[in-house]
């Protein structure tokens, strides 16, 4: 491992040691906030602002040896990661209230009944059902518009150099779409299997915890998302 690696390593390592510490009462001001909303959307932004563009930056060290280069843009890569991660907190929000509703709607079961096993503290099998048909619906219907989003905002910043002020600049969606998305990679790799595949069971276990740490599950699995988005590439070569 070269010296960036170890850096990186030491950070990692300083920002999750105080969790670890009962006497810094940064486990429960965590444990706290992550209930307060909507303080908690403030918090998403962060765990996913920092969480996912270190998966991207993993992908750019493990394609070219770097952790970051020029006109990579790592500053407007967390700004839109952050912003994605509100709205992934919100859909996780959505979809663990509307999910429910809907199986009730199949005649599976009576709405409270639903709602108990789900919120039930106990390990059933009943609780991993829903938890399983909250993330096919989240990942079938909010994932590929997300994923899709978040390509073209990549496209755009390494359009316009990496930079804050590129990042503003209106986005040319209708070019960026039509000719600019790896669609072969993007419906065949990152939509096709990574969402049954991965994603289908890696929110099923985020949907089983407790709630307060289903954002920062998620958010931490925004590595691994980064990486797979990066990783899968997206510009067609010219």
């Amino acid at each position: 491992m070269k010296k960036q690696d170890w850096i990186l390593i030491l950070c990692v390592i300083a920002v999750l040691t105080p969790f670890f510490i009962p006497a810094t009462g940064f486990f429960d001001w965590f444990n706290t906030t992550s209930k307060s909303f909507p303080i908690a959307f403030v918090l998403a932004f962060f765990k996913f602002a920092i969480l996912a563009t270190l998966g991207e930056m993993l992908a750019l060290r493990i394609r070219e040896g770097v952790y970051n280069k020029p006109g990579f843009g790592v500053l407007p890569r967390m700004m839109v990661w952050g912003f994605l991660g509100m709205c992934i907190t919100m859909a996780m929000i959505i979809f663990k209230s509307g999910t429910p509703v809907f199986l009730s709607k199949l005649g599976i079961a009576d709405l409270e009944t639903i709602k108990d096993v789900f919120n039930s503290e106990t390990l059933t099998l009943g609780k991993v059902g829903v938890a399983f048909a909250v993330s096919v619906l989240m990942n079938s219907i909010f994932a590929p518009v997300m994923m899709t989003f978040h390509k073209c905002t990549d496209i755009h910043i390494l359009d316009n150099g990496g930079t804050v002020r590129g990042l503003l600049r209106p986005m040319k969606m209708r070019e960026i779409i039509s000719t600019k998305v790896n669609w072969d990679v993007m419906w065949n790799v990152v939509i096709k299997k990574t969402i049954p595949l991965f994603w289908f069971p890696a929110h099923t276990i985020t949907f089983i915890l407790p709630e307060q740490f289903q954002v920062l599950f998620a958010a931490l699995l925004g590595v691994a998302l980064g990486l797979i988005l990066a990783l899968a590439g997206g510009n067609k070569k010219k």
